[in-house]
């Protein structure tokens, strides 16, 4: 199975300018594995919620993007060539483009992410 495809990922942004976003909601509502929605655009980038409540997203990088994780609920995981970083609930970190890693979980985690809007979010081939 292609990568892309074990992931429930929406790149359209959900919500326009001055709509109310209640994200409590949203991640209270989601019962999938690993999904990930954008909620808006802000200029050139996009505002996303990572809802992963179980398991791993595969090992990627993003050659023309950074990537920024903050932590909304749960835990994040963000495994490097060398290193493992933990993410708890508030705390946020940068993954510089061309840089491997692979986030995963081992309790329901809610995420936000910033990243442009030229990103793939499965990474570059």
């Amino acid at each position: 199975m292609e990568a892309n495809q074990k992931y429930q990922i929406h790149m359209e942004p959900s919500f326009g300018f001055l709509e109310l976003i209640d994200v409590p909601s949203l991640i209270a509502e989601c019962k999938k594995k690993w999904f990930n929605q954008t909620l808006c655009k802000v200029n050139d980038h996009l505002v996303r919620l990572g809802i992963f409540n179980e398991g791993e997203f595969h090992w990627h990088k993003h050659d023309n993007e950074d990537e920024f994780f903050f932590v909304l609920k749960g835990e994040l995981f963000i495994e490097l060539e060398n290193e493992t970083v933990a993410l708890k609930q508030h705390y946020g970190i940068t993954i510089q483009k061309g840089v491997p890693h692979r986030p995963f979980v081992k309790e329901p985690t809610a995420v936000l992410m910033v990243e442009t809007d030229s990103v793939i979010p499965t990474g570059d081939e």
